[in-house]
């Protein structure tokens, strides 16, 4: 009688010997394996929520955007934006005065919240430069830094007239407060490498004989932060003949060193230390830099940590992230997303930026960690 039953046992191990013999591994789970993706836990892993505010929102005929850091300071919050006005035209209009993008012709104004929500214009803090000045058509893209008894502001520069090949550079303003006044340094603090080579005469920014480094034709966003008994000055690359790749558009992160607040700047010799990313998006934690990198590149919409500030590794990818955020300064050594809990971004509607609030959101990790069954009522 126990013949049978030992017969079918002995079948059945057979079969499935069988089939974990010939189990296979797809590349996708190979490659989870190997990047250890369901070894980490989500405490880097964010989404995000948005509101509207008073004071920044929208406005016919005005673009206020990239909104810097948000600040704290003596019980009250700061903020400093590009601002200008009216349509912009494109290139090649033929009139060299003419407004090319939203952030043409724009000075760089701040404003003042004692919740977050409502917010109070309060005025321009640095305007465009005199004429023949490096920073004579625009200044846009601030960003803030309150360290020493100083306030920094980093920007972008454009000098006249502004075309497609136009190589822009970075300028700093230095006050004693958020109210001013600001007084600018004379000349760029980093400029273009300049190491490509224009093919032809005609405005093509994208015909090159050689491209040259990353950051070759344009050094964007920059964000300056005290680090390590240094200033790190990270920024936006975009190289002369960008082209488009599986990730979009050709844009990688640098950083450079200095001694003192207004330089000089060394490039880092790991540049670029990211290989995607717009606007430059970084906070402290613990003894190095986290940064959040969105909208270009093959690892946009990621969470990255450098231990040293400079060798980003993905930590999370994160979903909904906001465009040209200005996240509240704040820090931790327990929290990796204590520099992303909220802040400001701007959004476009029929034709004008205008300023928004995000805060970070998460439910689902809430979700998952106070329902650990799935058949929790």
């Amino acid at each position: 009688m126990d013949q049978p039953y030992k017969i079918y046992v002995c079948s059945f191990h057979t079969i499935l010997l069988e089939v974990i013999m010939q189990k296979k591994e797809s590349i996708a789970t190979i490659r989870a394996r190997e990047r250890k993706y369901f070894e980490r836990g989500p405490e880097w892993f964010c989404e995000f929520r948005y509101s509207k505010i008073k004071g920044l929102d929208q406005e016919e005929n005005v673009n206020r955007r990239d909104p810097s850091a948000v600040l704290c300071v003596d019980g009250t919050y700061y903020t400093w934006y590009t601002k200008n006005t009216g349509p912009h035209a494109g290139f090649g209009t033929g009139d060299l005065d003419a407004k090319v993008w939203p952030w043409d012709y724009s000075e760089i104004w701040y404003a003042s919240s004692k919740d977050g929500y409502t917010w109070k214009e309060e005025g321009r803090a640095v305007g465009r430069g005199e004429k023949g000045c490096y920073d004579d058509r625009s200044v846009f893209t601030p960003e803030i830094l309150q360290h020493d008894g100083h306030f920094y502001l980093v920007y972008q520069a454009v000098q006249h007239p502004y075309l497609r090949r136009t190589k822009n550079t970075i300028g700093m303003a230095i006050a004693e407060s958020p109210h001013g006044p600001w007084k600018k340094v004379d000349q760029p603090i980093l400029k273009p490498t300049d190491t490509g080579e224009w093919l032809g005469e005609e405005d093509n920014h994208l015909s090159v004989k050689h491209k040259g480094e990353f950051d070759s034709h344009k050094v964007h966003d920059p964000v300056l932060f005290y680090y390590r008994d240094k200033y790190y000055l990270y920024y936006k690359g975009e190289t002369m003949g960008e082209q488009l790749y599986m990730g979009g558009r050709e844009t990688k992160w640098g950083v450079a060193i200095a001694d003192n607040p207004t330089g000089p700047y060394v490039r880092s010799p790991y540049n670029p230390i990211t290989n995607s990313g717009h606007e430059t998006i970084l906070w402290p934690y613990k003894e190095g830099m986290v940064a959040m990198l969105t909208t270009d590149g093959p690892e946009k919409n990621t969470i990255q940590y450098a231990e040293d500030g400079i060798n980003f590794n993905i930590m999370s990818m994160i979903k909904n992230a906001p465009e040209a955020p200005g996240p509240f300064r704040s820090y931790s050594t327990t929290d990796p997303l204590c520099g992303i809990k909220w802040g400001l971004y701007h959004i476009c509607h029929d034709g004008w930026n205008y300023i928004v609030r995000f805060d970070m959101d998460l439910w689902q990790r809430e979700y998952y960690h106070e329902r650990r069954s799935f058949n929790d009522k």
